[in-house]
């Protein structure tokens, strides 16, 4: 069919006209399978300039004095199936009444066709006085083309547009990279998104056309080949754009077609039925991260050739703003200032100068920033080699080199992963490049986690870190050995989508690592340990009770020394805070503490295999009297209250929280129940809902619901009675964003809803928010896994499920109906999957029979599967 179209003679109807349309959008869906993506953009934009041509020539406008051009995307001849259409309609004079009408005409019949038309009538001053003064009009002007009318008045603009640009190359250079750092701030600054803009985020259409619209207005030019001519790009890189180009094409054509609009995010709705179209089969999940490796690393070539060229036409082209004398590293690179450079075309001709280089980076800490022909070196020695940096013996001294130096994993192993020098030092890490994961967990593709991950934990031996984390601070300030810690940090995730355990797999990895690069054996088993057991505390500490000295008793055995444990935290906190960036908030980072703190007081003394129960409870008591005396209560009325309470309690609970809880306790009446605390009294940066009241069996049920209507997330929950017939309850909820609640309307709001419910002044919220729509793209099956427990009076059971709105308040409804009662509950989420732990009692406060663990079980799946 191509754009040959034979359009209908009468303006009267447009059925016939968008029939047309859509037999053409027929053949061009059915032609991608097989047809050149560049073909079929062009091929529609041919198809609009016959179309625009006959309703040029069926509204009758005149031949001089008035011109129609294309601006835009539509202006460089390309269009996606629903991309929008740019006009000029550039005049020689004041629009007539009669112009105008048919100009609106015009406009009128294209919106009924249903296609998406931007345009603007303008004389050629005041097209200039425009692009003056905005930068996206003068862009528009580069590549304007006349598709019908007044060639005179064209060329006329064309002249001006040549001679009279009212931006100068460095203004418009400048202007232009503004716009592209502001784009990319909307995107915080990666190409990893999840649900990616094709055309805006980093690495996307929009940054090739940045490279190519500066360079155009520069040389004056329309052509992208001429480019090449002007020694702005080379042959070799302006084929790997062309391919870069042409990938994004497709993945934006694909997505048009799917989602039936312009669409140009790549929302998780759309992602494996694009996968599909795309050929990379139907099989869901595997096939879009097929499809979003081969994206990501697009993308991360886009943006590397965009720095190296934008850098290049700043540098090489418009002139440094000063000249600075060379000062010499060595025969091969030099200082100019804050800029690295290369002192010949031949200074990365082997391994060891390549990881020398970045051996200089890390030695001089005034360099900001690399010479663009040098990053030009460095790329094309980068594609000529054929066989791993790693396996060069003078390449591996400089590599150990580089990870003992202090700033090793600053600015230097940034470049790195930045110009794919650690994908060809490491095989493995080659592998990782554009891994995604399609979760809503990982934020990140694996190879950029991990460059985050060693980032964050380079960043522990800043000076600054001992404000925000002063605990890892402090430790790797004391390690004698902190690259086996950054080692750990590069291959805990280096095996991941190779299938097994990555974790054991990593683990072999690293100790290969060790054994080429002749690393201490204590070093090599250490990092290999740590690769294997990464999970262990993010585990421990957000989906076990550790509270219970037998969950510690077990991470310590696995630890086995307090050396282990230093390094293992480290590297946790800096794991979570590199995974997603909404993961990590105070709570997270007040569980890890605890778990550190109570292990190492374990491992830290060979005699002791447990938390001393009792030895803590005195500690507490004890605290948290001298807490209460001071504020002015007798130790006859704290004795007194402290008598109805059971050790748990006071295990459990720091001193400022007994205080706290005590305080109010006392002043309370039996009336005024319940009562509601909110706070934060261990100055943790979460929020601390602690309920005391008469005795209900279904008061979490209550709860959860309330919290869920007022859309708080429960994180912890502990369950505890007193001896004669209260309840104390402890929560600690979060905004859904991590946020702890800090305003104070927002905090009374929660605490008059709980109290109107609690009172039953309020009915109980039964009301469920709908998925959302990221949510409904994923399926998780509800899982319920008991785990063995040395308390012959508590049952624990871990629930795997999707994440959806209400998920603890259905759960609670569920123990309520069955009369099993909940003691303790760690509410973690894992991006869309919820992986809770559950420490419940039968109504006598004893272990659930088998037979009351299968109805439980089956009673869970049934409430959660239901939908």
């Amino acid at each position: 069919m191509s754009a040959t179209v034979a359009w209908p003679d009468s303006l009267t109807s447009t059925a016939a006209w968008r029939q047309q349309l859509r037999t053409y959008d027929e053949w061009s869906a059915e032609q991608f399978v097989h047809a050149d993506i560049e073909f079929l953009i062009e091929d529609r934009a041919r198809l609009i300039d016959s179309l625009l041509a006959a309703l040029w020539q069926r509204l009758g406008f005149e031949t001089k004095g008035i011109a129609l051009l294309a601006v835009g995307g539509y202006g460089r001849g390309a269009l996606h199936p629903f991309s929008d259409i740019d006009l000029l309609f550039l005049v020689k004079n004041t629009v007539s009444p009669a112009l105008e009408e048919k100009i609106g005409q015009c406009i009128t019949l294209l919106w009924d066709l249903k296609l998406q038309v931007g345009h603007a009538v303008r004389t050629v001053d005041e097209c200039l006085n425009e692009a003056a003064n905005e930068i996206t009009v003068a862009t528009s002007l580069i590549e304007s083309r006349l598709l019908q009318g007044d060639l005179e008045l064209m060329a006329e603009l064309e002249q001006e547009v040549f001679h009279h640009f009212p931006w100068s190359s460095r203004d418009f250079y400048q202007a232009k990279k503004d716009e592209q750092d502001e784009r990319h701030r909307h995107f915080h600054g990666t190409a990893y998104n999840l649900e990616p803009n094709i055309k805006a985020s980093p690495g996307g259409l929009r940054d090739i056309q940045t490279i190519s619209w500066i360079a155009k207005q520069h040389f004056n030019t329309r052509s992208e080949e001429s480019l090449v001519e002007y020694n702005y790009i080379t042959a070799e890189e302006f084929v790997e754009l062309k391919a870069c180009s042409q990938m994004l094409w497709r993945v934006r054509f694909a997505l048009h077609v799917v989602a039936k609009k312009g669409e140009d995010r790549l929302l998780f709705d759309y992602q494996p039925d694009v996968a599909r179209l795309l050929g990379y089969g139907n099989d869901g999940k595997a096939a879009v991260e097929r499809m979003m490796k081969d994206y990501f690393k697009t993308v991360v070539r886009v943006g590397e050739l965009n720095r190296m060229l934008l850098q290049f036409f700043e540098q090489a082209i418009l002139g440094p703003m000063e000249l600075l004398t060379p000062r010499p590293l060595d025969h091969d690179f030099a200082l100019s200032g804050s800029q690295i450079m290369a002192l010949h075309d031949q200074a990365f001709a082997t391994p060891e100068q390549i990881m020398r280089f970045f051996c200089h980076i890390a030695a001089n800490k005034s360099v900001r920033e690399v010479h663009s022909h040098t990053i030009r070196l460095l790329r094309n020695a980068r594609r000529e080699m054929t066989t791993p940096l790693c396996e060069d013996p003078a390449a591996r001294t400089r590599f150990l080199e580089l990870i003992r130096h202090p700033r090793g994993f600053g600015y230097a192993f940034e470049l790195m992963h930045r110009y794919g020098v650690m994908a060809r030092y490491l095989p493995a890490w080659d592998q990782i490049v554009g891994q995604m994961q399609f979760d809503l967990f990982h934020a990140y593709t694996v190879d950029e986690h991990t460059y985050r991950l060693v980032r964050n934990l380079y960043r522990f031996t800043l000076p600054k870190s001992a404000v925000q984390f002063p605990l890892c601070a402090e430790l790797v300030k004391r390690m004698e050995h902190p690259e086996w810690l950054f080692l750990a940090g590069i291959f805990h995730d280096i095996a991941k989508g190779r299938g097994g355990d990555h974790s054991e797999l990593g683990a072999i990895d690293a100790r290969e690592f060790g054994e080429l690069h002749q690393l201490p054996t204590e070093g090599t088993e250490l990092i290999a340990w740590l690769v294997e057991q990464h999970l262990l505390m993010s585990v421990t500490a957000q989906k076990r009770d550790i509270y219970d000295p037998e969950v510690i008793a077990r991470f310590a055995e696995t630890c086995q020394s307090v050396t282990r444990l230093n390094y293992l935290y480290c590297l946790t906190v800096a794991d979570i805070r590199a995974t997603n960036s909404n993961l990590w908030n105070n709570w997270k980072a007040t569980l890890l503490e605890e778990l550190y703190r109570a292990t190492h007081a374990v491992l830290a003394q060979s005699d002791r295999k447990t938390i001393d129960v009792r030895e803590r409870v005195q500690q507490n008591r004890q605290s948290a009297m001298a807490l209460l005396l001071s504020a002015g209560f007798s130790v006859e009325d704290i004795t007194l209250l402290w008598g109805r309470f059971t050790a748990d309690y006071f295990f459990r609970h720091t001193p400022e929280q007994i205080a706290w809880h005590s305080t109010h306790i006392m002043h309370v009446q039996e009336h005024q129940l319940p009562l509601i605390l909110i706070g934060d009294e261990n100055n943790n940066g979460t929020t601390e809902l602690f309920i005391y009241h008469t005795e209900e069996s279904n008061l979490f049920a209550k709860v959860a619901a309330v919290l869920d209507s007022e859309q708080l997330s429960i994180h912890d929950a502990q369950i505890l009675n007193t001896r004669d017939g209260y309840v104390m309850d402890t929560f600690i909820v979060l905004e859904r964003d991590g946020r702890a609640l800090a305003d104070v309307t927002r905090i009374e709001e929660v605490h008059q809803h709980l109290h109107d419910v609690l009172r039953k002044r309020k009915s109980v919220p039964r009301g469920y928010r709908p998925l959302s729509r990221r949510m409904r793209n994923f399926h998780v099956p509800t899982r319920v896994k008991f785990i063995q427990s040395k308390n012959k009076r508590r049952t624990t059971f871990e629930l795997t499920a999707l994440d959806r709105p209400g998920l603890i308040a259905r759960l609670a409804q569920v123990l309520q109906q069955l009369d099993i009662n909940l003691v303790a509950a760690k509410i973690t989420t894992v991006g869309e999957q919820a992986e809770d732990l559950f420490i419940v009692a039968s109504n006598q406060q004893e272990a659930l029979t088998e037979s009351e663990r299968e109805r439980l079980k089956k009673a869970i799946i049934d409430a959660l599967d239901e939908e």
